[in-house]
């Protein structure tokens, strides 16, 4: 078949690459090119065990509190707080237990197997070599800061999370870099790291075209609908048809989606990194900084610091707060670290109400496929979403049940009567 792919993040890399080996050809449209957003900026881990959403029942209580701290994690730009509301009000909705073992018990079944999914999809290519198997560290400055975390431990251990509780001292003997900072460090096994995700996808997508794929950099304007089915994407480019299309547009997902019927409630959640570019000081493994919800990961000739979450929508530039608070944190952690620069940045996860991904078709007649919405794991489930979406298309039925990212969940009546949206 003739098959568009709409997104050069890892989710539309990855499908573009499975649907190649089965023998489709297949073209990549992104505005910029491979990489250029999350799948650079995001914190390289290859999250197993990110089974426990942010919407737990203690978020009622505890998110008004962090909005007004200097060193909460949280951020709002208050004159986006209208926009916001509406999403808000759903999203909250989910912040209870019951929705917490739905989240669970889908995204294991999602994520589990993260790093051999990765293995399969850049086996034998250059981008291979950018795969660590490295443990997922939680690091605690208490043991009693530790224990205060039970409920997502918890929640793990009902998901088959395994992992390993040391202490601090002991941690230290392996990884030093951190020095007295931890009393209590969680290692979660059966993880692993990208050592450059930016690079990584690149080397992907560059691994693609040399098989014969097609990398298009164009604008997607519009679509054109027949009835409840896609025929063409409108372009920078001019007018795009295929046998299937996949819409794997990260963040700018909601528009198209909710053209398409699939009524989504969506946002964009805000994330940050700075980068240590040649530091003095580097940990071997990624720490999950517990105090601070942010991530310390090794990457080749830098130190990043990724995390933070900022509800302020898709327009607006970053703030100074959570590059700041990053800042603060690192000095605070690793007080005598030296480096030759610092980069910051700023970029946008996608985020549904029910922090659930779509992965599926959007209509009955298999015409279109989402494949988008991984909130704070989008690389650690895109090679996985990328062969899911592959086999749907080639008629196989994937071993994972997809009901709870099923996009026809949100489907509505629909009717265009041949007209071009």
């Amino acid at each position: 078949m003739q098959i568009l792919v709409a997104g050069a993040g890892i989710v539309g890399i990855s499908t573009a690459i499975w649907l190649q080996r089965a023998g489709h050809s297949v073209t990549l449209v992104d505005r910029t090119g491979p990489a250029s957003g999350t799948s650079h900026g995001n914190a390289g881990v290859l999250a197993a065990g990110a089974v426990v959403p942010v919407t737990t029942p203690s978020l009622f209580k505890a998110a008004p509190g962090m909005l007004m701290r200097r060193d909460s994690p949280l951020f709002l730009r208050w004159s986006y707080l209208p926009k916001l509301l509406p999403f808000l009000a759903k999203y909250m909705r989910h912040a209870n237990d019951a929705h917490v073992d739905v989240y669970a018990n889908a995204m294991s079944a999602l994520l589990h197997d993260t790093y051999d999914q990765h293995m399969a999809l850049a086996k034998g290519t250059p981008a291979e070599r950018f795969i660590g198997s490295e443990d997922y560290c939680f690091g605690y400055q208490t043991h009693a800061d530790y224990l205060a975390d039970s409920y997502g431990w918890g929640k793990r251990d009902a998901a088959g999370v395994t992992y390993e509780v040391v202490s601090g001292k002991d941690y230290a003997k392996e990884d030093p870099a951190f020095g007295e900072a931890f009393e209590t460090v969680v290692r979660c096994k059966n993880h692993g790291r990208i050592l450059d995700p930016g690079a990584y996808v690149t080397a992907l997508a560059d691994h693609f075209v040399s098989k014969g794929g097609t990398l298009q950099i164009a604008t997607i304007n519009d679509l054109e609908m027949a009835g409840d089915t896609i025929v063409a994407l409108h372009t920078s480019d001019g007018r795009l048809t295929a046998d299937r299309i996949v819409f794997a547009l990260g963040p700018w997902s909601k528009e198209i989606a909710h053209k398409l019927g699939v009524k989504v409630p969506f946002e964009s959640e805000r994330g940050y990194h700075i980068e240590l570019i040649n530091p003095s000081q580097m940990p071997k493994n990624p720490m999950m900084v517990a105090s601070g919800k942010f991530v310390l990961t090794p990457m080749e000739g830098r130190l990043r610091a990724a995390g933070v979450i900022e509800f302020g929508g898709l327009e607006a530039g970053p703030s100074k707060g959570p590059l700041d608070l990053l800042k603060r944190q690192i000095d605070v952690l690793l007080p005598d670290v030296t480096y030759d620069s610092i980069v910051e940045w700023m970029g946008h996860r996608p985020a549904p109400a029910d922090s659930l991904p779509l992965i599926g078709a959007n209509d009955r007649h298999g015409k279109s496929y989402s494949a988008f919405g991984h909130q704070h794991v989008g690389l650690t489930g895109g090679a996985k979403t990328g062969r899911i979406i592959a086999d749907l298309i080639d008629g196989k039925k994937p071993n994972i049940d997809l009901a709870p990212f099923d996009p026809r969940k949100y489907a509505r009546t629909y009717k265009t009567s041949g007209r071009t949206l």
